[in-house]
C-alpha cells in the first residue's frame, strides 16, 4: 500500500472495496446482501458478461450496462462503517458526479406494512451513548444520541417514487424520515435479555422528536451524510454536487404489528423492484460533466473481463 492515510495499492486499487478507476461507474446501486447484487446483475445487458470483483474485505461489485448505460452494483454488508468504506473509496476512483441509490431492507414504524417500500426523504442517526452505561444510575446523559436530519437528493427521490408507484401502486410506496441505527438490536429498541441496553423508550422518544419517522435500518443516514459533505466538483460552469443519493427500502419488519417478512415475500418484492430502481438510476441527469468519467479503457466499454 502506497499510503497509510488512504491506502491504495500500486495498481490504484483501494484497500477495502478493492476497485480501481475504470471498474466502477458514475451510477451505482448499493445493497447489503451479495445475493441481491447477483439478482440485480441478471437485469443488466447480457451482450457480454459483466465485470465482477469480490474484495478481500467482502465487498462484491458487478459492473456492466443497463439499456446501454454504464451501471455498477456493489454489495457492502451491513452498518454505517461499511457504507463509509464504500462511499469514500468509490469517490476516490470515480471522476465526475455520481448518483448512488441504496436498495435495502428496513423496519417500519408507521403506516407501511411488510412488503411495502419506503423511500426516505431524510434520515437521522441513532447511536448508543457508551459513557451512559459506565454508571447508568448516576449518569445525566441519555443512553442514545439522535442526530439532526440530513436530506436525500430530492430529484432522485422523486424519480424513484414515480417508478415504484407505477410498479406496485402508490398505496405501497411511502416516504418520510428514516432512522439509521448503529445496532440492529439496542438502538432499534429490540429486547435482548442478555444485555443492559436501556432502550425501552428509544422508539417512542424517536417518534416524539420526529413524528415523521417511518423506518429504521442501518446504512442510509451515512450515505446521505457523506453525499452532503462530499467536496463539490469545480467545473467551468460553476460548482456542482459531487454525490447525489437516495434510497429505496423494502419493509421486512413491521415494528408496530411485530410482523416479519417471509422468504417468498422477499423473493417476490426483489424481483419487482430491481428493474424500477435501475430505470430511475439511469434516467437521473448527471449533467454534461458526466463526460469527466471516461469510458475508454474501462470494463464496460468493450470486451468486459470477469475477475473473481
Amino acid at each position: 500500500m502506497i499510503s497509510a492515510n488512504f491506502p491504495v495499492d500500486e495498481d490504484g486499487r483501494t484497500y477495502h472495496v478493492g476497485l480501481k478507476r475504470g471498474e466502477v461507474c458514475n451510477r451505482i446501486i448499493t445493497v447489503g446482501d451479495p445475493e441481491r447484487a447477483r439478482k440485480l446483475a441478471q437485469l443488466l445487458d447480457q451482450t457480454q458478461p459483466p465485470f465482477t470483483l469480490l474484495s478481500h474485505r467482502g465487498f462484491y461489485t458487478v459492473t456492466g450496462t443497463y439499456q446501454g448505460v454504464p451501471v455498477s452494483i456493489v454489495a457492502i454488508g451491513m452498518g454505517m462503517a461499511m457504507m463509509d468504506f464504500f462511499v469514500r473509496e468509490i469517490r476516490a476512483v470515480v471522476d465526475g458526479p455520481m448518483a448512488i441509490l441504496r436498495l435495502g431492507s428496513c423496519g417500519s414504524t408507521d403506516v407501511a406494512g411488510v412488503g411495502d417500500i419506503i423511500v426516505p426523504t431524510e434520515a437521522v442517526a441513532v447511536t448508543r451513548h457508551y459513557d451512559y452505561f459506565q454508571n447508568p444510575t448516576a449518569s445525566e446523559d441519555k443512553p442514545y444520541h439522535i442526530s439532526l436530519p440530513v436530506t436525500a437528493d430530492a430529484t432522485l427521490v422523486s424519480g424513484v417514487m414515480a417508478r415504484l408507484s407505477a410498479l406496485v401502486g402508490t398505496e405501497h410506496v411511502h416516504s418520510g424520515l428514516n432512522a439509521t441505527c448503529d445496532s440492529f438490536y439496542s438502538s432499534q429498541g429490540r429486547d435482548d435479555a442478555n444485555f443492559i441496553d436501556a432502550n425501552e423508550k428509544v422508539l417512542s422518544h424517536l417518534k416524539t422528536v420526529y413524528p415523521q419517522l417511518v423506518s429504521l435500518e442501518m446504512e442510509t443516514f451515512m450515505l446521505y451524510h457523506l453525499a452532503r459533505t462530499a467536496q463539490p466538483l469545480v467545473l467551468p460552469q460553476g460548482q456542482q454536487s459531487s454525490i447525489h443519493a437516495a434510497a429505496a427500502m423494502m419493509v421486512f419488519a413491521d415494528r408496530t404489528k411485530n410482523q416479519f417478512i417471509s422468504k417468498a415475500q422477499v423473493d417476490n418484492i426483489e424481483a419487482k423492484v430491481g428493474g424500477a430502481i435501475l430505470d430511475a438510476l439511469i434516467q437521473y441527469d448527471l449533467g454534461t460533466a458526466e463526460s469527466l468519467h471516461p469510458s475508454k479503457g474501462s470494463v464496460w466499454e468493450t470486451g468486459v473481463q470477469r475477475v473473481n
